[in-house]
């Protein structure tokens, strides 16, 4: 592998995923979410879209009733829906500053569109269709969700240009504002139904980014890849170590016990968050470190189809 495809987002490699992302199940199949313990679902499966209103009949649903027509008429009417076609899969992508990122393998922004790539594949060779929203400090760029080739063609073009050529100088405030805005517009574009995958560190994520995924969840399946490097988990062994991003270097001192523990518990602390969001929303978590195969991630992750 060429030294500048673990730190750029290359399209050629993108395209060549296409056979690996078609063996990939999507539908109907078991997540085997390690990071969420026991927990063990089904996806959902398509979605239901509205087609009709009638008059309510003994036995219907309460929780279908049409209350706009019921209050115009004055007489109950239930809502009907039919199966959807084929099923939204929407991927969002976050190419934020800590993204930009690794000590080994791919850069978390790398390995991030490599995966949604795989994805992607994946959703058009099962007859989805397929829609992305990708962003990062400096951009926010929105897919809205076709069928085809030509769905995965574009969508890939869009993870090639967004990605950034190096890390933008942000701070904490500004990516948390970014991360915010980015799942509130994911929340108002997505339709109930859909399979939502987000790739990220989530970092920086508030109380109203937490608010954001668990309505997400309510009406959707939702899978969270958790996207890291091994030196965010922990720290090095004893030594001076320089890490530079490419502006400036800088040297870190790993010789203190409490420092190790304090940084190491931080990791840990961030890791269980997600997993105790994904507990009480229903959310799938799945795991991948920057060193780690993403196919491979993702083929034990999202289960076997069944014979």
């Amino acid at each position: 592998m060429a030294g500048t495809d673990r730190v750029q987002v290359n399209q050629s490699t993108l395209i060549g995923l296409q056979k690996a992302g078609a063996s990939l199940p999507l539908r109907a199949v078991k997540v085997l979410g390690r990071m969420t313990g026991s927990y063990l679902s089904r996806f959902k499966g398509r979605g239901m879209e509205f087609d009709e209103a009638r008059p309510y009949q003994p036995g219907d649903d309460a929780r279908n009733l049409d209350w706009k027509v019921t209050a115009r008429t004055g007489k109950p009417f239930t809502k009907l829906f039919r199966e959807e076609r084929e099923r939204s899969i929407l991927l969002w992508v976050d190419y934020r500053a800590p993204m930009h990122f690794a000590t080994r393998g791919l850069f978390k922004s790398v390995l991030a569109a490599r995966t949604a790539a795989l994805l992607a594949w994946s959703a058009i060779q099962h007859g989805d269709r397929l829609g992305g929203l990708i962003f990062s400090e400096g951009n926010h760029l929105e897919l809205r969700p076709q069928q085809g080739k030509h769905a995965v063609l574009n969508f890939i073009r869009k993870l090639t240009d967004a990605s950034p050529q190096s890390a933008p100088k942000n701070g904490n405030g500004a990516q948390q504002q970014v991360a915010q805005r980015a799942l509130a517009r994911l929340r108002r574009v997505t339709r109930p139904g859909s399979l939502l995958f987000l790739l990220s560190d989530f970092r920086s994520l508030d109380e109203s980014a937490e608010a954001h995924l668990i309505h997400l969840a309510r009406h959707n399946d939702v899978v969270l890849i958790f996207i890291h490097d091994h030196l965010e988990r922990a720290l090095p062994p004893s030594g001076n170590y320089r890490l530079t991003d490419g502006r400036r270097t800088i040297t870190i001192d790993t010789g203190s016990r409490a420092l190790k523990k304090r940084y190491t518990e931080r990791f840990q602390t961030h890791e269980a968050w997600l997993r105790d969001l994904c507990r009480r929303a229903g959310i799938h978590l799945l795991s991948c470190a920057t060193d780690q195969d993403p196919y491979s991630m993702l083929q034990a992750g999202l289960g076997r189809r069944r014979r």
